[in-house]
């Protein structure tokens, strides 16, 4: 059995997440781990029988970009009504119930509202806005809007443009809500949500990382039933985090190896090696930077960059199999929810983002069953995990690093001499946010090598070299992220580092994009 898919089976309580292809659907999941309560993301067209095997706590119907009044606009069965379980619908999701309930009407509104909104609240006694204040700027995104709440509804509560921005059935649990209380633009969003899954759903906050550990413990002993497993550990926070939980769990069964794949930072490959001395990891390190630099010549697309990095790791698992003689029947991956969720829509129809090599880059010959304990976890979950098992501080508070490494940080093809220039970039940036004391404040710093060249003037001669752009951003999940706001004369510093010592680069730009609509990373 899949690990993920023994997770609700040993959960108690679990809120279920259906799925209507909001952007916004991971973050309902995100703030409701932060209530400490279990939660699953599954796609609408999950099958009543299913749902019923969960024994969800709740359920919340997701936002989505679909009008119920449309013919083809996704609906889940009526039925799910009558199982006795509270519900809440978010935007898309209040109005499909108005759609399903007797008595509802949902209509086109007559001017789309979106963004900030005073929400007036009419009812304080309600047990969902219990501690919030009678008026509170909420964030709406949506062109349709309730008519008519369905039979045994009330209001409680309004927007100019919204006459029904949130209503309730009391008797059955039933909430609708036309506004965002995921986002952190509505005031007070954490608090209705944990209204809403301690006080309505009767949810007892056990989901915890102490728990988690000691589930997923269990779970990977009765998984691996005594089998080798091969690990594959770059350094990063997920891997490191991963091979520590697996060391505990199963000992000497795990062989962690680390693969020098030619694509990593500057002096990466001797921190790693040391670190996992530190954490008392057993490491065999393999240099694979030749078979991986073939495969990239030429390469320029980023979606097929991460399918040959993909089938390149795998194949160098297989090489340092047979040297070791060993039968292994598993791969651990430090897999997160994040890059399932910008890879494939496996739990929902929200559109895939881009591939990530360790999960849609992956061979479908692979002679490996992957073990996934963090599938399901976002990162700042995984580093809780850490803390837990005393990983060091310092690899705890690492920035993330994308799996295929610095190929996708260089903007068309790959070469060893664009990857020396990149890794002297990346250096000088890391070391100068470290050194003005930013680099704990920033989620991810990162430089990207462009493919344009740009003419420059060094020493009274004209320069024709790269350009650079540097990348940083704040954030709590990978899900959204601002740019940060690095000090002037920071940049300034690093600017002229770089074009001083980096020979091939005469230009830095900085990167001052949000996501969404950008990504972190580049490619």
């Amino acid at each position: 059995m899949n690990y993920t898919d023994n997770m609700a089976s040993t959960q108690q309580e679990t809120i279920l997440i259906l799925d209507f292809g909001s952007q916004y659907t991971q973050l309902i999941a995100r703030r409701v781990r932060e209530q400490n309560v279990y939660c699953e993301i599954h796609p609408y067209t999950l099958r009543l029988p299913e749902i019923e095997a969960i024994a969800p706590k709740g359920i919340i119907l997701s936002g989505g970009p679909a009008s119920v009044y449309e013919v083809d606009a996704p609906k889940i069965d009526a039925k799910l009504f009558d199982i006795g379980i509270p519900v809440l619908g978010i935007c898309y999701g209040m109005q499909l119930m108005a759609a399903l309930l007797a008595g509802g009407k949902v209509h086109p509104a007559t001017e789309r509202e979106y963004g900030h909104a005073p929400l007036q609240v009419l009812s304080k006694t309600d047990p969902l806005f219990e501690g919030l204040s009678s008026c509170f700027s909420a964030w709406m995104s949506h062109g349709d809007r309730i008519e008519a709440a369905p039979i045994g509804f009330q209001t409680i509560a309004q927007t100019e443009n919204a006459p029904i921005a949130a209503m309730v059935d009391t008797e059955r649990a039933f909430y609708g809500l036309q506004f965002h209380p995921e986002v952190e633009h509505t005031q007070d969003a954490d608090r209705i949500l944990a209204n809403f899954t301690r006080e309505i759903c009767g949810c007892r906050n056990t989901w915890t990382m102490r728990a988690f550990i000691a589930r997923a413990t269990a779970q990977i002993q009765e998984q691996i039933g005594g089998e080798r497993v091969l690990c594959a550990v770059s350094g990063g926070i997920d891997s490191m985090v991963l091979a520590t939980l697996l060391h505990q769990a199963i000992g000497d069964a795990l062989v962690s190896v680390f693969v020098d794949n030619g694509l990593l930072r500057k002096n990466e490959v001797a921190e790693v090696i040391e670190t996992c001395k530190q954490i008392g990891i057993p490491l065999v390190a393999v240099d694979a930077v030749k078979p991986f630099l073939d495969g990239l010549a030429g390469v320029i697309d980023p979606e097929q960059k991460r399918k040959v990095i993909g089938a390149q790791f795998i194949e160098t698992f297989k090489g340092s199999v047979a040297e070791m003689a060993h039968n292994f029947r598993f791969l651990a991956q430090g897999t997160l929810y994040p890059d399932v969720i910008e890879s494939v829509s496996v739990k929902g129809p929200s559109a895939t983002i881009k591939t990530h090599h360790n999960v849609g880059g992956l061979p479908s010959d692979m002679p490996f069953e992957l073990l996934e304990p963090f599938r399901e976890l976002f990162k700042d979950e995984v580093r809780a995990v850490g803390a837990e098992l005393n990983v060091p501080s310092h690899v705890l508070g690492r920035h993330p690093f994308p799996g295929p490494g610095l190929a996708v940080r260089i903007l068309g093809e790959v070469t060893y001499e664009r990857l020396e220039v990149l890794r002297a970039a990346d250096a000088i940036f890391i070391s100068e946010i470290k050194a003005a004391g930013l680099y704990d404040e920033i989620w991810q710093a990162l430089a990207v090598l462009l493919p344009v060249k740009s003419v420059g003037v060094m020493g009274d001669a004209r320069t024709y070299e790269n350009a650079v752009a540097l990348r940083a951003v704040t954030s709590s999940d990978a899900m959204t992220a601002d740019w940060a706001r690095i000090p002037p004369d920071v940049l300034a510093r690093i600017s002229n580092r770089i074009i001083n010592e980096v020979q091939g680069i005469n230009r830095v730009v900085y990167d001052i994009s949000s996501k969404p609509p950008s990504t972190i990373e580049w490619e």
